[in-house]
């Protein structure tokens, strides 16, 4: 059960590059909104713990049980779907013990569970040579699917995506043909086309509506207008960080975040309370932690015994790499906000409804939202000034 190993064997620079990069989130949470201060501490407590005892564990032990896991898995995604409790229109969350009890998601836990099936299973094809054959790779969509799926109706697309880019990389890993690599690209590339068509339909069912607004303002925002209110004052955030930063826990109205003009900040924008009170040193420091952590990953990979080992590894780091990607990808606006909108008003119905009077609105919208920024600008350039 236990793997035997002498100290000078144990990865103690992951170890404590991990705890640094727990105790910095801590620290940025606590600016950020102090009242989730003594959740995170006991968090952080508790994960140290869990996180020593696991790397003790043979992962060929614990591997055995991935048929239990992937079932684990099922069952926690649908107990969402029956048990679930709805925050801001999503449905994501269980709450243990009563309203006032703990909040679990089980879409996190699943990132593992999956990781751990997937790595196994690729194992056994690859040493029943499956890999590359059209039964092992249509098996492999099927299993993972499922949870994909489950994943994606709560709806958490940001999770979704990126532990299908996990699991897809660790195919990769596991050994897949380049010529099935090549078949995939030429399919997918026309997919992908005819997704964004139909995606433009009035009566499309793929995504929801605020999904559908998010992507082609992404892709047309001369066309479609600007719903990045969020987006764009947390790169406002993190620009007026500069260099240094304005310092750690900083409390004036002349900062973006006790301005109150970014919701979830201590969540899914917390890189722009980095950005602002550390600045750009601040924010690359942070960066550079998690690259520590996602090297020391791969290290462990390219060292392992076997390809499961391997694999476990390597997705590890791949979802971290990725998750930092989307955080702050979103949180400086070079990729789309994930989130859920505030308003469950169908925008999208109403610029296919009433396309003219759409246009005229969302114009005025834009030029008003301009305006609302350029003069949030320029309050917090004065309140500097006269600070100084």
């Amino acid at each position: 059960m236990f793997t035997r190993f002498s100290l000078r064997d144990y990865n103690f620079k992951l170890l404590i590059t991990v705890i640094i990069a727990m105790i910095c989130g801590v620290v940025m949470i606590n600016s950020a909104d102090s009242s989730f201060t003594p959740k995170q501490t006991i968090g952080i407590g508790l994960g140290v713990i869990i996180m020593i005892f696991v790397s003790l564990l043979n992962y060929d032990f614990v591997c055995r049980f991935y048929r239990v896991f992937f079932i684990i898995n099922a069952v926690i995604l649908l107990s969402v779907i029956f048990f679930g409790v709805e925050v801001n229109y999503a449905k994501r969350w269980i709450m243990i013990g009563g309203s006032g009890g703990i909040q679990f998601q089980p879409s996190e836990f699943s990132k593992i569970l999956m990781i751990l099936f997937t790595a196994t299973f690729l194992d056994k094809l690859k040493e029943d040579n499956k890999i590359n054959t059209l039964k092992g790779l249509c098996l492999f969509v099927l299993l993972i699917g499922l949870s994909l799926a489950l994943i994606a109706v709560e709806p958490d697309l940001s999770t979704t995506l990126c532990l299908a880019m996990v699991l897809v990389t660790m195919l990769y890993l596991s050994g897949l043909s380049y010529k099935i690599i090549g078949i995939a690209l030429l399919v997918f590339v026309p997919l992908a086309g005819s997704f964004l068509w139909y995606i433009q339909r009035p009566n499309q069912h793929l995504l929801r509506d605020y999904q559908v607004n998010r992507i082609l303002q992404f892709i047309y925002p001369g066309q479609y207008g600007s719903d990045y209110t969020q987006q764009n004052n947390s790169v406002m955030a993190i620009g007026s960080g500069q260099l240094t930063g304005k310092g750690l826990n900083t409390s004036t109205i002349a900062t973006v975040k006790d301005a109150n003009f970014i919701s979830e900040q201590q969540t899914d924008f917390i890189f722009s309370v980095i950005g602002e009170e550390l600045g750009f040193v601040g924010s690359v420091i942070i960066i550079a932690i998690l690259l520590l952590i996602v090297l020391q990953c791969i290290h462990v990979a390219r060292n392992a015994k076997d390809t499961k080992g391997m694999l476990i590894a390597a997705g590890m780091g791949c979802l971290i790499a990725y998750q930092t990607f989307i955080n702050v990808g979103v949180a400086t606006g070079v990729i789309p906000n994930t989130g859920l909108v505030r308003d469950t008003a169908s925008v999208y119905q109403l610029r296919a409804q009433f396309p003219d009077q759409y246009l005229d609105w969302n114009r005025s919208r834009a030029k008003c939202q301009y305006a609302k920024n350029k003069l949030l600008g320029k309050t917090i350039m004065l309140l500097k000034e006269n600070r100084t």
